[in-house]
C-alpha cells in the first residue's frame, strides 16, 4: 500500500503539470489558470451542499435511533473529494469530482466496502465495541 501510494504522489503531479502545459499551449495561460479557479471554486460548493445533506441525513438517522454507517463512507469520500478538489490539476478535479458526485460516489463507496470487508476478514483491521 505504502509504494502505490509513493508512486502516486510521483506520477500524479508529474502528469498534472504535463497537462497544464499542453492546456496552456491549447487554450492559452489565462483560460487555463481560469478554468483550474472555476473548478477549485465549483468543487468547493459542491463539497459544501453534499457535506450538509450528508450532515443532515445522519442527524435523520441518529434520531430515529440507525447507525448512519453508509454515511461514513459518504462523509470521508466527500472530504477526500473536496480536498483533491483545492489542488490545482485537471487529474485531481476530475477524480474529486468523481467522489462528490452521489452517483459516481457509490461506485467508490462499494468499492470501499468490500476492500473493509476483506480487510476485516482477513483480521487486518479489528473494530472494538466498547458499551
Amino acid at each position: 500500500m505504502g509504494r502505490w501510494l509513493l508512486l502516486l504522489l510521483i506520477i500524479v503531479p508529474a502528469f498534472e503539470i504535463g497537462i497544464l502545459i499542453l492546456s496552456g499551449n491549447i487554450i492559452g495561460v489565462w483560460p487555463t489558470i481560469l478554468l483550474i479557479i472555476l473548478t477549485g471554486l465549483l468543487g468547493a460548493w459542491l463539497a459544501r451542499r453534499e457535506g450538509m445533506e450528508t450532515l443532515r441525513t445522519a442527524r435523520l438517522q441518529m434520531q430515529n435511533n440507525e447507525i448512519p454507517g453508509s454515511l461514513a463512507l459518504d462523509g470521508i469520500c466527500i472530504l477526500i473529494g473536496g480536498a483533491v478538489l483545492l489542488t490545482p490539476g485537471f487529474i485531481t478535479d476530475a477524480a474529486g469530482f468523481f467522489l462528490l458526485i452521489p452517483y459516481t460516489r457509490g461506485i467508490v463507496k462499494a468499492l470501499l466496502q468490500k476492500v473493509f470487508k476483506k480487510l476485516m476478514s482477513s483480521g487486518s483491521i479489528v473494530f472494538l465495541n466498547r458499551k
